[in-house]
């Protein structure tokens, strides 16, 4: 039976090795079999060079013998183990030097093809690196419009800084806008996606949105590195949501931010032995602040320091800080804190005066959903006057007012309700709620004309632009901007021409963001023309125009036609 090659033997091994095993007189042990593998080039160098030195030159032959199969080897007498004759070469093993009794085999000979000349070549797919990366966001791009590869071709370390420094708190516009950016399902750069989705993250957290910052560090997964779980444990302490982010934390200690989240954490759980045990730890070790550890003293032994007086409140304290006074009863107020702070109000757990102001804070920024806002104005009676409880009757008393259809009494509760939002700046908000009502109310003369301009704010503007009161005044211009086609001729200012000059037909974007657009960097296009836009609203005027084109050269014509109305319709801003 024919004698398959073991891997790792050369072709001139296999033979040697069946004809030492054939004979009858030697069976080599296993350990022997190996070192003949490993050994024997080593071992028989001498006995091959010997041999092919005393070997006698064999005639030439012909071609035809040269390519037909090789003759069998002719049978030699074996001689005995030992008997060696002179002039032989020496060998370390007796048996090896002990020729084949009768072989049979042919030299050296190949057993399968060259692999160069006969594999067959495989079919090779290019795949981008890039394509490979999952997306991430919480917004479909069909949603929202941009492409799913918005940020490619950026430097991530720009664009997380751009995220983090573009301005949006004096339009709207801008403010929807750079959630969109936010929130859309978008894949990260190769490089540096890391940098890019912390940036996301903590633009949401300084935006008043720890909620949507919670579900987006869930999507990418918080526990893949101790940055993204620290940043999804903020978002939970000030959401309420804290237990998942905790289990968490007790199967991964390691993602710990610091050793108070892990007595926190413990102590949520309900292992109050193990951040008793950790607390101590603490003390002896001194790895916590003297005065957390004197918040978290009061957090665990609550008993022991019933008539104690209270800790002194920290002027800026992080989200274990704030939920760690509040859990022992002394919660501090959240409208000296960065904005994620005022969710928190938000919970039942706040008083409606507290949830007002907050939910008033996060509409400003365009952070709460105006029905939200529309919820807790209406939620009860205002308890007392003056400040937000005027705000509260002012709405209540306009909802009223329409609900009952009356034009006159709209025309009387419309003034002073407008002025109420005015103060609190979230106009917008109350367009977006109670515009299709306001446009079923027959009304006239400043009352019209009011309701026509709060009409212009909200999302139909374009439809209301082309019914305008017949007392409309210099409001020409505006509605010509809400229908896209203003002109200098209608223009009575500097910045009313230089938006007309964004809207004309031969308008572009500026040389610098072109170059961007044509290298495929969309995103960040989008962020400098938003940078732009802030310059242009603070006064500078040709950059009011390269940001309203450029949002129209990348398909933004509804944002651009917003911010421009904006821009015109609330002056105090």
């Amino acid at each position: 039976m024919p004698t398959r090659q073991r891997r790792g033997e050369s072709a001139w091994a296999a033979p040697l090795m069946r004809s030492a095993c054939a004979g009858a007189a030697f069976r080599p042990s296993r350990l022997l079999k190996q070192m003949l593998v490993l050994g024997l080039g080593f071992a028989t160098s001498g006995l091959a060079a010997a041999a092919i030195a005393q070997t006698p030159a064999a005639p030439a032959a012909s071609p035809v013998a040269q390519s037909g199969p090789p003759s069998p080897a002719t049978p030699r007498e074996t001689p005995r183990s030992g008997a060696a004759k002179p002039g032989d070469p020496l060998a370390a093993i007796d048996w090896l030097a002990t020729p084949a009794p009768d072989a049979g085999l042919p030299g050296t000979v190949l057993l399968e093809p060259p692999v160069a000349g006969s594999a067959r070549r495989p079919e090779v797919t290019v795949t981008p690196l890039a394509s490979l990366v999952a997306p991430i966001g919480l917004v479909k791009p069909a949603s929202t419009g941009l492409p799913v590869d918005l940020w490619r071709g950026s430097n991530a370390e720009a664009l997380a800084t751009l995220l983090a420094s573009v301005p949006v708190r004096k339009s709207p516009a801008m403010q929807s806008l750079m959630f969109t950016l936010l929130l859309s399902e978008t894949r990260p750069p190769v490089e540096g996606g890391e940098r890019l989705l912390l940036a996301r993250l903590d633009r949401l957290m300084d935006l008043g949105a720890p909620d949507p910052a919670q579900a987006l560090a869930e999507q990418a997964g918080p526990t893949r590195s101790k940055a993204r779980f620290k940043r999804w444990f903020d978002a939970t302490l000030l959401t309420g949501d804290e237990q998942q982010a905790c289990s968490a934390l007790q199967d991964r200690p390691h993602l710990a931010p610091d050793y108070a989240s892990r007595i926190f954490c413990a102590a949520r759980l309900g292992d109050w032995p193990t951040a008793a045990l950790l607390l101590e730890a603490a003390h002896a070790l001194d790895l916590v602040d003297s005065r957390q550890l004197d918040l978290l003293d009061r957090f665990l032994n609550p008993d022991v320091f019933e008539d104690a007086p209270p800790l002194r409140a920290p002027k800026s304290p992080d989200p274990l800080t704030f939920r760690l006074y509040e859990t022992i009863g002394e919660r501090r107020p959240t409208s000296n804190l960065p904005r994620a702070f005022a969710a928190a109000d938000l919970r039942d757990i706040a008083g409606w005066k507290a949830q007002l102001e907050a939910a008033e804070r996060l509409t400003r920024i365009g952070a709460l959903n105006p029905n939200h806002l529309l919820g807790l104005y209406t939620e009860r009676s205002p308890a007392a006057s003056g400040g937000i409880w005027d705000r509260v009757a002012a709405l209540q008393r306009f909802e009223t007012a329409l609900e009952t259809g009356s034009a006159e009494a709209v025309s009387k509760t419309l003034p002073k309700v407008w002025r109420a939002m005015q103060t609190a700046q979230i106009e917008t908000a109350f367009a977006d709620l109670f515009t299709d009502q306001l446009a079923r109310i027959p009304l006239d003369g400043q009352a019209a004309n009011l309701a026509w301009r709060i009409r212009l704010l909200a999302p139909t503007y374009e439809t209301a632009s082309h019914s305008p009161p017949p007392s409309q005044g210099r409001s020409a211009f505006v509605a010509a901007v809400a229908q896209g086609v203003p002109t200098q001729e209608l223009a009575r200012n500097g910045v009313e021409q230089a938006i007309a000059a964004a809207f004309a037909a031969d308008s572009a974007a500026p040389r610098k963001l072109q170059r961007l657009l044509d290298n495929g960097q969309l995103g960040e296009s989008i962020l400098r023309a938003m940078q732009l836009f802030a310059q242009g609203a603070d006064g500078n005027l040709g950059d009011l125009t390269d940001a309203l084109a450029t949002f129209r050269a990348v398909g933004l014509e509804d944002t651009a036609r917003r911010a421009a109305l904006q821009l015109l319709l609330l002056d105090h801003r």
